[in-house]
């Protein structure tokens, strides 16, 4: 079983920059692909980056690609998710996963995460 704890959300004005944490505990908490999701009032919940578990690894959408850096500190058992450049279009809840799907790769579908956090609010003003 893995805990997740998501933290550094808030309200920032467009152009701004937030970066949210992830804690993770539990049974081998570090052998895990983590990525990070976001869901907006209305709409389904969508990838937004993702790392394997060594972080050489990452993905990111489109729609954040050149503005959000995802990564991880192993030996604190942390994920991070930098989002520079906000829009309000970024506004949602924003999520972390972890994923016990074996290699080393990284993964975008919902079903390969078992384990999510409680989410935390990133508010974009225009």
């Amino acid at each position: 079983q893995v805990q997740l704890v998501e933290s550094g959300g808030g309200l920032v004005q467009a152009g701004g920059s937030l970066r949210l944490s992830c804690a993770a505990s539990g049974r081998s908490s570090n052998n895990y692909a983590m990525g990070w999701f976001r869901q907006a009032p209305g709409k389904e919940r969508e990838s937004v980056a993702a790392i394997s578990r060594g972080g050489d690894t990452t993905y990111y959408a489109d729609f954040v690609k050149g503005r959000f850096t995802i990564s991880r500190d192993n030996t604190k058992k942390l994920v991070y998710l930098q989002m520079d450049s906000l829009k309000p279009e970024d506004t949602a809840v924003y999520y972390c996963a972890a994923s016990e799907v074996s290699g080393s790769g990284v993964y975008t579908r919902r079903l390969s995460y078992s384990y999510w956090g409680q989410g935390t609010q990133v508010t974009v003003s225009s």
